[in-house]
């Protein structure tokens, strides 16, 4: 008789220092059929176990070429999902919690867009409407994408994304998240009248049949419950306190913070810009806790001075279900031969969000 799983209620009393031993121990016997992936809003105590960290695409592609057989991801539910249709059949992404969602990606349901993709059919010709979906969501908005000639975009990759949906189409639909639209659309040099929000609890996105064909971006009302915490007032009283100070935000904050920020870019673009900037510089990061602490213990002996953007405490809640209790419940099952919490898109998804995730990485190279 096969043996059957162990129960996350044997693991959720543990303390971490017990889970940090058996973890250890569990990747020391399952060797290189495990890939772990951090992604860089972990919290440390699980953060510290990744063979790999980075932004989730980034990650999805290195345990795609690793030889691992099981990908561990720490991360939320749409980037174990980016994982799965990346890798090879043999391969099996598994997510410690599928508690782990994205609040962001879940403003943007397939059933909403595809309610808006009929409801712009009545005023617009729809051949001249490219689709954009941010990472940042689920495997069937990727296929849906994939479907209508459209394409995924990164944070790092927006602009090309854009540019790229712009030269084939007259507009584009861009969702889940409104700020990373509009503060790459601006970048690009599209005002801000040519942008309208879609609120997709209203008919026609609560807007106006006049402003829906004027506009070149039609932006979902989807944004980042992290990001939204930073305000322009945090980066005024910085300034006023250290005025020779840098500002860097992530491209999901508001375009009033945005604007009022130095550089704006990917986690990656964070990382590296504070990397590589000058000993003695000070900074005023606006992205998620876990990663701005991160920064804080790696360079402090450069004399450079990490500071959190908001005066609260307000780090990613669900990536924060990703405990050390959870990831030794997976690996310990994966060693007695147990697949838990295995994430496995349907084959038709898998086809045309690939589709979609293809261009991006063709317009990305």
């Amino acid at each position: 008789m096969a043996k059957s799983a162990v129960a996350i209620q044997n693991y959720i009393h543990l303390n971490d220092d017990d889970c940090e031993s058996r973890i250890a121990e569990a990747k020391r016997v399952l060797g290189s059929e495990l890939v772990i992936l951090g992604h860089h809003y972990q919290r440390e105590e699980v953060f510290r176990f990744a063979d790999y960290s980075g932004d989730s695409l980034k990650l999805s592609r290195q345990a795609a070429a690793s030889k691992a057989k099981y990908i561990v991801f720490c991360g939320v539910h749409f980037m174990a999902e980016v994982a799965d249709i990346l890798s090879r059949p043999e391969q099996m992404a598994i997510l410690p919690d599928l508690a782990a969602g994205c609040s962001m990606a879940d403003m943007a349901d397939l059933v909403k867009v595809e309610r808006a993709w009929r409801e712009l059919g009545e005023i617009l010709d729809m051949e001249q409407v490219t689709p954009v979906t941010y990472i940042n969501s689920a495997a069937n908005l990727k296929a849906f994408c994939g479907r209508h000639g459209g394409i995924v975009c990164t944070s790092s990759n927006a602009q090309a994304v854009l540019k790229w949906a712009f030269a084939r189409r007259e507009k584009v639909l861009f969702f889940p998240d409104q700020h990373l639209g509009r503060n790459t659309a601006y970048g690009m040099g599209i005002p801000l009248e040519e942008m309208v929000v879609w609120n997709f609890n209203r008919p026609n996105g609560g807007l106006m049949p006049d402003q829906i064909r004027s506009a070149r971006i039609i932006l979902w009302q989807g944004h980042c419950s992290v990001h939204q915490m930073f305000q322009p007032e945090h980066i005024d009283r910085f300034l006023e306190r250290y005025p020779d100070a840098r500002i860097i935000s992530h491209p999901e904050n508001s375009f009033e913070v945005c604007q009022k920020s130095h550089y704006v870019g990917s986690t990656e673009y964070i990382i590296k810009t504070i990397q590589e900037s000058a000993s003695n510089t000070r900074w005023l990061v606006g992205t998620e806790l876990n990663l701005v602490n991160r920064l804080h213990e790696r360079f402090k002996g450069e004399g450079k001075s990490i500071h959190f953007m908001s005066p609260m405490v307000c780090m990613c809640s669900t990536m924060f279900r990703t405990d050390p209790q959870h990831l030794a419940w997976v690996l310990e099952n994966l060693v007695s031969g147990q697949i838990v919490n295995q994430i496995k898109v349907p084959e038709k998804e898998v086809e045309l969000a690939r589709l979609a995730l293809d261009r991006m990485l063709e317009v990305s190279i």
